[in-house]
C-alpha cells in the first residue's frame, strides 16, 4: 500500500510541476522540500488549561504579542512538543516551504496529536492554496471533510465568544452562536493565573468554525472521550491513525486526503495542491476535572516526503 500511494504522489507531483506556473508553488529549500510544515503563521488558541502554562506547556511568560505566540508555537513544533489549541475554535496556521500535492486518493497530510484509547480531542483540518502567489495565508480556506461532515450533530459556521476574566484564577465565561453559555473551568491541577491567551489584549474574542458533537461521558470511574471514524486530528480510530517510524518515531498521526477538501457549500474543491494548513479545535465540551476538550498538535507533515525519507 505504501508503494502504491508513493507512486500516485510522484505522478501527481510531476503533473503539478509540468502543468502549473512554477511561480504559483513553493519549491522548497536548497536541501529539498521539508517533510514538516516550516512556518507558524498564526497561533490563536481558545482559552484552556495549557495556555500560558509555564510548567507543562513550555510558555515562559514573555508571549505577550501575536508574533511571540507564533515564535513559541514554532519552537514547540520544531521540538516535536505539543501545542494546545484550547477549547472550541482555537487554531494554528502553518505553512510549508513547497506545495503539498493532491495525490487524488492517497493520504497527503499527516498531523500528529496525542490520542489514545478513550482519549480523543478532535480537531478539524482546513487547507488553502496560495492562489494569489503572495506567500500569505489570505486566500480561501477549504475544510477537509471527515466522517461527521454530514452528521446531524455537526454544526458548520458555529462560533463562541470568550471573555477575559477580571481577576486571577477565574473561569473563562463564554457564549455561543446558539445562545448557549458556559465556562472553561479553572483547575487545581493547572493553577496558573489565567487561561486567557496573554497576547490577546481585547476584553473578549470570537472564534468560528465547525463544531462536532462531543462523544464524552463519565463511566463511573473515569471520563471517556470517544473518537470519530476518520478525518480529524488528535483522534483515536482504526482508519487513518498512523504511528510514526524513523525520524518521527514516537509520534501518533492522523492522515488526511486533499481530495476530501470541500467548498463552503459542501462540494468537492478539487485542489491540485495546497500551501497552508489550519487545525481548529472542534469540540465545545468539558470532561469534569480533566478540563476542556482541547486539540493538541505536535507536527504537520507532507506524507510524500515522509515516505521518501
Amino acid at each position: 500500500m505504501v508503494r502504491r500511494v508513493l507512486h500516485i504522489n510522484i505522478c501527481a507531483l510531476l503533473w503539478l510541476l509540468t502543468s502549473c506556473n512554477i511561480d504559483e508553488v513553493y519549491e522548497g529549500t536548497e536541501k529539498g522540500p521539508s517533510s514538516f510544515a516550516t512556518t507558524v503563521i498564526e497561533y490563536t488558541p481558545a482559552p484552556g488549561q495549557f495556555i500560558n502554562n509555564t510548567v507543562t506547556s513550555g510558555f515562559n511568560g514573555s508571549e505577550l504579542t501575536p508574533q511571540a505566540a507564533c515564535d513559541y508555537a514554532q519552537r514547540r513544533l520544531e521540538q516535536r512538543q505539543f501545542v494546545s489549541l484550547g477549547g472550541f475554535g482555537g487554531y494554528i496556521i502553518v505553512g510549508f516551504d513547497h506545495a503539498v500535492v493532491n495525490s487524488e486518493g492517497g493520504y497527503d497530510l499527516a498531523i500528529a496529536g496525542n490520542p489514545f484509547e478513550g482519549s480523543s480531542e478532535p480537531g478539524i483540518v482546513w487547507v488553502m492554496q496560495d492562489t494569489n502567489g503572495n506567500g500569505v495565508a489570505d486566500d480561501v480556506w477549504y475544510e477537509l471533510a471527515g466522517s461527521e461532515q454530514a452528521s446531524d450533530g455537526t454544526l458548520h459556521n458555529y462560533s463562541v465568544t470568550y471573555h477575559k476574566p477580571t481577576a486571577p484564577k477565574q473561569p473563562i465565561r463564554w457564549e455561543d452562536s446558539l445562545g448557549d453559555s458556559g465556562e472553561i473551568a479553572h483547575l487545581a491541577a493547572h493553577p496558573h493565573d489565567s487561561y486567557y491567551p496573554a497576547w490577546i489584549s481585547t476584553e473578549s474574542y470570537t472564534l468560528r468554525g465547525t463544531r462536532l458533537a462531543p462523544q464524552t461521558h463519565f463511566n463511573g470511574t473515569i471520563w471517556i472521550q470517544e473518537g470519530f471514524a476518520w478525518g480529524y486530528v488528535d483522534n483515536e480510530n482504526t482508519t487513518d491513525l498512523w504511528r510514526g517510524k524513523g525520524s518521527v518515531a514516537g509520534l501518533v498521526f492522523n492522515r488526511f486526503r486533499l481530495s476530501d477538501a470541500v467548498t463552503a457549500d459542501g462540494k468537492p474543491a478539487n485542489l491540485p495542491y495546497i500551501n497552508f494548513v489550519k487545525v481548529q479545535s472542534a469540540l465545545n465540551s468539558q470532561s469534569g476535572g480533566l478540563g476542556e476538550n482541547s486539540t493538541e498538535v505536535f507536527a504537520v507533515c507532507d506524507m510524500l516526503y515522509l515516505q521518501l525519507k
